[in-house]
């Protein structure tokens, strides 16, 4: 699937409103604001569009954000600031290849739960997302995967699962943080509920949703 190319072209848009340098006339924007995930996060039931903290900054760099946010995390409780131990735990920038395309399905079918956090989506919201998906270029086998995930329960061990390291873990909290509005009592439960999922601890993930905001 190429995962990787989608959320490769949502974080580098996601901060400059830019088309895609592939032709479509996609901007990244109208798939995680006024599009198809906007949809989900703001809904046409009534619901404001501006009641959702869509967090653009913090995916147009997510990997090294998350990486400074482990940083500071760090030197707040003394600990060494460690360099990554594994090829695993690099950011998602630095990934290739295999490693790099199922980081960012994992990213993917985070930010889609997120979205869905709240309970509310309905066949046209689907439709809608299916069709963005289109537009960014997805393969028959990602367009697939993408009309299940708006299906299956949300499962935030599933996720955490699939997390192949701790900075991982921290990519995809970020990415959650950057969908959701945390004043939503269901999607601040899912955030709780994916942070212990991933095993990230309180003052992490704080530190998280901090980089986020000012990411914005």
């Amino acid at each position: 699937m190429n995962a990787q190319k989608i959320l490769s072209q949502i974080m580098q848009q996601a901060g400059s409103g830019q088309k895609s340098p592939s032709g479509g006339g996609f901007d990244a924007k109208s798939l995680l604001g006024g599009g198809a995930l906007g949809m989900l996060v703001g809904s046409k039931r009534g619901r404001s569009m501006g009641g959702k903290a869509i967090k653009y900054g913090a995916l147009a760099g997510l990997g090294a954000l998350a990486w400074k946010a482990w940083q500071s995390h760090q030197q707040k409780t003394s600990a060494p600031a460690t360099a990554a131990t594994t090829e695993a735990d690099q950011p998602l920038e630095r990934l290739s290849g295999e490693r790099q395309e199922r980081r960012s399905l994992v990213i993917l079918r985070a930010m889609i739960a997120a979205a869905r956090a709240d309970g509310h989506i309905d066949a046209e919201e689907r439709a809608a997302l299916a069709e963005q998906i289109d537009a960014l270029g997805a393969d028959d086998e990602l367009h697939g995967w993408v009309e299940q995930q708006m299906s299956a329960p949300l499962d935030a061990d599933a996720i955490a699962h699939n997390a192949d390291s701790p900075q991982a873990a921290r990519e995809i909290y970020l990415a959650s943080v950057a969908i959701v509005d945390e004043q939503n009592p269901m999607e601040r439960a899912w955030l709780d509920h994916l942070a212990a999922a991933l095993k990230l601890d309180g003052d992490l993930c704080r530190t998280l949703e901090r980089q986020a905001i000012e990411a914005a």
